[in-house]
């Protein structure tokens, strides 16, 4: 069984850039979420944009590997020809997080800054790396990785859709088996950046279901943004 919750709320901004979507056929689901960027620059139309296309690459090919190449390859191609067509839409980008679930396998991939945390059993197993500076001060071992949510340089991103490339820049994980006890969080920089791996896990275990494990991390989010300029922020929850 395949159960989850999806919320996008603008924060302390009057614009919401963050957009959420789900697509479910029979015993398949495709999650999404995306963080556009730009301000003026049409952030949510590119946001709303690339997950659009991941909804129907998904309606057309199933679940795999292949239709997430597919997705983030017409999503990127939808959000250049906007900013062709719409000179104010010039600098319109996204980041772009896609979770696939079948009978019995799991796909995921990522571009940007928006995160996808798998927990199995309500434990913390992997989440997805961010294309982003303080992201690489960590792999080069410069910064630690608790030190990524106050970094000055920490929403300076280096891959995001919107901009030309000459080789794919998204990320695809190795797929999964399907199994009992399976979480997923996917979440903009809005939303992980004002609550930490542990207290996600112990909301986890305190809840009984998608929409109370949202919840539960929602309020800390908000606790910890008062007095702050808050972001838009974002969550997709899924328990198998």
């Amino acid at each position: 069984m395949v159960s989850y919750h999806l919320f996008s709320n603008p924060g302390g901004r009057e614009n919401n850039e963050d957009y959420v979507g789900m697509y479910q056929n029979g015993q398949s689901w495709c999650f999404v979420l995306a963080d556009g960027l730009g301000g003026h620059g049409k952030g949510e139309v590119a946001s709303k944009l690339a997950v659009e296309a991941a909804i129907k690459e998904f309606a057309l090919r199933g679940p795999g590997e292949e239709t997430l190449k597919a997705s983030f390859d017409q999503a990127q191609r939808a959000i250049l020809e906007g900013q062709r067509e719409d000179y104010r839409a010039r600098d319109m980008k996204t980041t772009l997080v896609i979770l696939h679930v079948s009978e019995n396998q799991l796909w995921w991939g990522h571009i940007g800054d928006s995160r996808l945390y798998y927990f199995q059993k309500g434990k913390l197993r992997e989440r997805t790396l961010d294309h982003s500076v303080p992201q690489m001060l960590v792999a080069a071992g410069q910064l630690k990785e608790k030190q990524i949510r106050n970094h000055p340089d920490r929403n300076r991103l280096l891959r995001v859709l919107g901009v030309d490339w000459d080789s794919p820049k998204y990320q695809i994980a190795e797929s999964r088996k399907r199994e009992e006890r399976q979480a997923f969080l996917l979440c903009s920089d809005g939303f992980w950046e004002l609550i930490d791996e542990k207290k996600m896990q112990h909301c986890l275990k305190k809840a009984s279901s998608p929409k109370e494990w949202a919840e539960l991390m929602e309020s800390i989010v908000r606790k910890n943004g008062q007095g702050k300029n808050m972001d838009n922020y974002s969550a997709v929850t899924v328990w198998i």
